[in-house]
């Protein structure tokens, strides 16, 4: 399958574990390299929800995530590459992978219709008609001028037939074929952007397998794993996960769409992810929700009012260092704005530590433990279960 794939100039895996799927590896873009595994944030619209492009990069993060649709919606292709692309329009020097919006679109049960040839859709913003298809998805991808792109795809719900997901991978394997062309002539007028297909198939492993036959006569340069994540159990997913990697090459950079929580990325690592995102780190922070070793606990809670301990006594990022518990917690009670860039700061700095330490533990030939020791300490603390 690797003579299909373009990933021996881009990926290059450097440790392994010799008791799951983990390994390390170098991803190497238009906008540096990025170490993996990665956990990505979300930019959706261009922004992490609280942070500046600063915050990210005192925070080291060299990978995010931005999402087509919503920047084709507003503030428009035109515009962005009008300022020399995303990431002159953003101020960001890392690496960006744009999502395609299918997801987006399809959760628009009630605005969109989906044929052989794209989708039709009524914009969630002002109710204005627009139409997506596999080429012209590619076109917003290079008009933003984005490191990663993927494709137009239908991801199916959970739980779903056999039947209904073999539907969708169909439509999705026919839309992967009618976006090379696109691919290829953006390449062929100078464009550096790696390819990144999306693969489905839910949770049936004949399915994922499927997937992965096709993926090997298409031109691509690492792999977009969909249809997780989207309800399943967790252990279906990681499941379903490792079967997708045992069919992939080797060599190939796997990217899991939607997926991070700082229990999930040890899970995801085991099971063969290289790159990860979610908005689920920055989300809950704006709901008050702090991680820690022994789980997350909400600010805004009775035990924070007068306790001027750090958020997390084990963390060294400037907001354990220099605010309080109380503190933080009379921000986010009297609503100001403050608190969300703290919160979301030290989650972040939270998830980024521990893909370092995920990392670090398989290059060390110790990843087991320490993803034993990682979920231990949380499962003894009582941590709540994660809920993206």
């Amino acid at each position: 399958m690797t003579d299909r794939s373009r990933s021996g100039g881009v990926f290059e895996v450097q440790a392994r574990d010799a008791a799951t799927r983990a390994r390390t590896g170098v991803l190497r873009t238009p906008h540096g390299d990025v170490e993996t595994p990665v956990f990505m944030p979300v930019a959706t619209l261009g922004s992490v929800k609280a942070l500046s492009q600063e915050d990210l990069s005192e925070l080291g993060v060299r990978a995010i995530l931005a999402n087509s649709y919503h920047l084709y919606l507003r503030p428009g292709c035109a515009e962005i590459k009008a300022a020399g692309g995303l990431h002159g329009f953003m101020g960001y020097d890392g690496m960006i992978l744009t999502d395609s919006g299918g997801f987006q679109v399809m959760s628009l049960s009630d605005l969109r219709e989906v044929d052989d040839h794209g989708v039709s859709f009524r914009s969630h913003i002002d109710g204005s008609a627009h139409r997506l298809t596999p080429e012209s998805v590619i076109e917003v991808q290079a008009a933003l001028g984005s490191d990663c792109w993927t494709t137009l795809d239908v991801c199916p719900a959970y739980p779903c037939t056999e039947a209904q997901a073999e539907d969708a991978l169909k439509r999705t394997m026919a839309w992967t074929d009618r976006s090379v062309p696109a691919v290829r002539r953006f390449k062929d007028e100078g464009a550096a952007s790696l390819f990144f297909p999306i693969l489905q198939g839910s949770v049936y492993p004949e399915l994922r397998k499927r997937a992965a036959e096709h993926l090997s006569r298409v031109p691509h340069d690492g792999v977009s794993i969909g249809g997780l994540s989207v309800g399943e159990p967790k252990e279906l997913t990681w499941a379903s996960l490792s079967a997708a990697a045992s069919f992939l090459p080797d060599g190939e950079p796997r990217y899991l769409m939607g997926v991070g929580t700082p229990e999930d990325v040890w899970e995801a690592s085991a099971a063969g992810a290289d790159m990860m995102d979610c908005v689920f780190p920055t989300r809950v922070a704006r709901n008050g929700q702090v991680f820690t070793r022994t789980g997350r606990y909400n600010i805004s809670n009775a035990p924070s009012r007068a306790n001027f301990a750090p958020v997390d006594p084990e963390c060294p990022c400037f907001v354990c260092r220099k605010y309080t518990r109380a503190y933080l917690r009379h921000l986010f009670s009297s609503r100001e704005l403050l608190v969300y860039r703290l919160l979301t700061y030290h989650n972040l700095f939270f998830m980024l530590r521990v893909m370092a330490e995920v990392r670090g533990a398989i290059r060390e030939g110790r990843f087991v433990q320490a993803k034993k020791d990682f979920l231990g300490r949380l499962a003894e603390a009582g941590a709540p279960a994660p809920r993206p």
